[in-house]
């Protein structure tokens, strides 16, 4: 389960990217981000209207009443009635990324693993849904009468780990979308053929490039 993961690629490489105008990008001056964790905001690209904004929204979409609504930060089950409604094209994003971390079981702590396309961090993003919603979250300091307020939150999909990551986390790994043609199925393809996407990536596209740093040390 991906709960750590690094975006240090400049903000005007990211807008050029994903196809981002300096007018709609909505998250300020971004700073490097080389640990993001659950709970904290990152930027996410989705389509608004007809146009592509980048956004700061909060990392973790509330899982199923029955099981506690605890949040959700990598979704596996896309048949569960609980995301569906979460994979129409209105509500896809991408979320940009530089790198990934699994933790390996070492003792007597567990050990971060960071994984990117190579060495150099090329930019990619996960697979990712968003929805709004009205509750308690964020820390203390951002919300400190913990009152009910409306969020819009983010979690993105995972699959079958590949070798890379399967010989430090073999029971899943992010979805990772690597190409133009594939950031534009996944936003506005219709949901059968995004779904396509939920895979591995091919493991020659992708490897280990640092351990031990709970932020990559790129």
């Amino acid at each position: 389960m991906c709960n750590l993961y690094s975006l240090v690629t400049p903000q005007a490489e990211i807008r050029a990217a994903f196809g981002v105008d300096a007018g709609a990008d909505h998250t300020g001056n971004l700073p490097p981000l080389p640990g993001i964790f659950p709970d904290q905001r990152a930027p996410i690209v989705r389509i608004e209207r007809i146009h592509r904004v980048m956004e700061m929204f909060r990392w973790g979409i509330p899982g199923p009443k029955q099981f506690g609504e605890h949040p959700v930060t990598n979704v596996r089950n896309v048949a569960s009635p609980h995301w569906r409604p979460w994979l129409k094209p209105a509500y896809r994003c991408l979320v940009p990324v530089s790198s990934f971390s699994e933790y390996a079981d070492t003792k007597p702590k567990k050990t971060p693993v960071w994984f990117a396309l190579d060495e150099e961090r090329p930019l990619f993003a996960f697979a990712g849904i968003w929805r709004p919603w009205t509750g308690v979250r964020g820390t203390k300091a951002e919300n400190p009468d913990r009152v009910d307020e409306e969020h819009r939150l983010f979690s993105f999909l995972t699959t079958e780990a590949n070798g890379v990551v399967g010989s430090v986390h073999p029971k899943a790994m992010p979805v990772l979308l690597t190409t133009p043609e594939e950031w534009r199925t996944w936003l506005e393809a219709p949901t059968e053929e995004a779904l396509t996407l939920q895979r591995s990536l091919p493991n020659a596209k992708m490897q280990e490039v640092a351990r031990g740093a709970r932020r990559d040390p790129a």
